[in-house]
């Protein structure tokens, strides 16, 4: 029986400690403030990524993981596993996806299977932990690989509220036109992945409306007594996130909600004060 590896990069959010329990492999992005690299997860935490965009006032660069970091991860792996899945943020964002088959095809002695989430936080976390449950039941890479897909094909929905324009524009996202009409009129935007991107979903004006009309998606494809699994996930807005769970708790009585957050690497293009649900039925 093929012994399987199961690798996520550091933007699935997944906590040590479940990382550990469920044997996942974790290889870190960096991001770069001046001239310091940190590697996500590893050397830098969410809060003190955002404390530091609030002092240092310049959005930080990021980085995919060094192709050699890979090579060395697997060759690792290889002692141990015959196969690995590794599972990486949309490759429309990063190139880690590419990354990660470019160093699949130079180590011997471990097959490499890389599955592009075409998303990132807590929907890509969906796939590594159903990914980790096939391994650990025995299935082989393939195998793991087809199941990902047919997740991905019954699609994964999840829409992010950004809070402050102002990280946007800094992005390059807005112009200065959109930043101050939208600063007037308190536009709240609502994102999502579309084509292997982070694009405009909707505009819509305060935070309320925004929170209402993501729970209006919701309801259009969850059922109040739904098996689901729902994740609220926040950028340093901890105290937002557990009412908006304790709501969703009260709204789908079936429904296992946990709460993530959006680490630096993401964390850079949305900003603090972002909100996101995603959820997966069954």
């Amino acid at each position: 029986m093929s012994k399987v590896a199961v690798i996520t990069d550091s933007t699935s959010y997944i906590p040590e400690h479940i990382r550990n329990e469920k044997n996942i492999v974790m290889i870190s992005l960096n991001v770069v403030f001046d001239k310091e690299t940190y590697k996500e997860e590893a050397e830098i935490k969410a809060d003190d990524f955002y404390d530091m965009v609030g002092k240092e006032g310049a959005l930080p660069k990021t980085s995919q993981p060094a192709i050699g970091e890979l090579v060395e991860l697997l060759e690792e792996l290889s002692q141990n596993y015959d196969e690995a899945v590794m599972i990486t943020l949309s490759s429309g964002i990063s190139g880690t996806y590419q990354s990660a088959v470019a160093a699949g095809e130079m180590v011997e002695g471990i097959k490499l299977h890389v599955f592009d989430s075409e998303i990132s936080c807590s929907p890509q976390a969906f796939y590594v932990l159903k990914a980790a449950e096939l391994a650990s039941e025995g299935s082989n890479g393939y195998d793991i690989m087809n199941h990902l897909l047919q997740m991905k094909n019954n699609g994964i929905p999840a829409y992010f509220m950004v809070d402050d324009l102002n990280h946007l524009h800094r992005g390059g996202r807005l112009n200065t036109a959109q930043l101050f009409v939208g600063n007037l009129l308190q536009i709240k935007p609502i994102l999502h992945f579309e084509d292997k991107k982070i694009v405009p979903f909707e505009k819509v004006r305060t935070k309320k409306k925004a929170l209402k009309r993501i729970f209006d998606i919701m309801d259009k494809t969850v059922n109040p007594n739904d098996k689901v699994k729902i994740s609220v996930i926040h950028a340093k807005r901890e105290e937002e996130a557990v009412e908006i769970a304790d709501e969703l708790r009260e709204k789908f009585a079936n429904a296992d909600v946990w709460i993530s957050y959006f680490g630096p690497v993401i964390g850079t293009h949305l900003g603090e004060g972002s909100l996101g649900i995603t959820w997966i039925k069954g």
